[in-house]
């Protein structure tokens, strides 16, 4: 049987249907029928969202932004163990604890290089155009056992740290999720040949350096509005990178859009839209600065968005 992505997202909606069965029984929430209902509606649409009409899930989405957005969406109790358990544990198991999440990586890379053509019973043994993800998701299955193992806990208390997670996280954890269905949105509204417009009417792209600055950096500063690189990615490719730099200057696709997702990563790292990346943390660590996390990476940020504009510019041909 080939393992797809779509086991993945059932796997995904059962964790997530879980949380909210385990937030409804919560006594001591604060506001546990919204909370429940804001992930119960989240797992619907991993469990069943290719199944439902559109209208329904629009529905969902517009519901959990209102519960969001009117501070339905709060953490529980979660019965940690104490703090002088939590520190024995630590360092009874040392360096140890890294293992899991390292696991990930490894068989994420070795899944993809070593088994992309592997066949079991004549099929497949990893979908092809998603053996990436796949091999993702199985890396942190493989990771959440290994976890359970090393610290000799049970799945039950994988999924109540699960919640504590996402608890921590809040609605951020939703967010990637709507920033990439924005950048459909836009796309399918036209702000791709608007940004085209604009670009080629104001800007001189009469020379290969010029339109190459503009595409990484117009994907960069669309990373900053928007929060997501997926999001900015269809704006600023459809507008400047298929008929500038492809059309116009015949630069090679695939080099174009890595090189180019790339320098939205760089927008990631200076923006408080991206949340989940920069707010979540500084929150997870208790800083004093929210903006601490972007605040620490711009250095790294700037340095390589000109980097990546040097990249483009000489590997676009190949």
């Amino acid at each position: 049987m080939t393992i797809t992505l779509d086991f993945f997202y059932l796997v995904v909606g059962a964790m997530l249907l879980l949380i909210a069965v385990m937030t409804l029984r919560d006594r001591h929430h604060p506001r546990r029928h919204a909370a429940a209902l804001f992930w119960g509606l989240y797992a619907l649409v991993y469990l069943a969202g290719e199944r439902l009409p559109p209208q329904v899930v629009g529905l969902a989405m517009v519901v959990m932004a209102l519960l969001a957005g009117f501070g339905g969406v709060l953490p529980g109790r979660h019965g940690e163990r104490p703090a002088a358990e939590r520190a024995a544990s630590a360092q009874r198991l040392g360096h140890r604890l890294l293992l899991p999440a390292l696991l990930i990586p490894a068989v994420t890379i070795a899944g993809t290089t070593l088994l992309k053509d592997a066949r079991l019973g004549g099929l497949p043994l990893l979908e092809a155009k998603n053996v990436t993800l796949v091999c993702l998701g199985c890396g942190a299955l493989l990771a959440v056992a290994a976890a359970c193992w090393l610290t000799r806990a049970t799945p039950a208390q994988a999924l109540r740290e699960a919640r504590r997670l996402v608890d921590s996280m809040g609605w951020a954890v939703v967010l990637p999720h709507m920033l990439a269905v924005l950048g459909l949105l836009f796309v399918q509204a036209g702000v791709g040949k608007s940004v085209a417009h604009v670009v080629t009417h104001w800007l001189a792209l009469d020379t290969r350096l010029a339109a190459v600055a503009v595409y990484c950096v117009g994907m960069a500063l669309f990373t900053i509005v928007m929060g997501n690189g997926f999001a900015a990615f269809p704006v600023m490719t459809g507008g400047v990178g298929i008929p500038v730099l492809v059309g116009t200057y015949h630069a090679d696709p695939a080099v174009m859009a890595a090189i180019g997702m790339f320098s939205a990563y760089c927008g990631t790292l200076m923006t408080p839209m991206a949340a989940n990346f920069n707010i979540v943390p500084a929150a997870l660590l208790e800083l004093d600065d929210k903006h601490g996390v972007i605040k620490a990476q711009i250095p790294t940020a700037l340095p390589l968005l000109a980097a990546n504009v040097g990249l483009l510019y000489f590997l676009m041909y190949r």
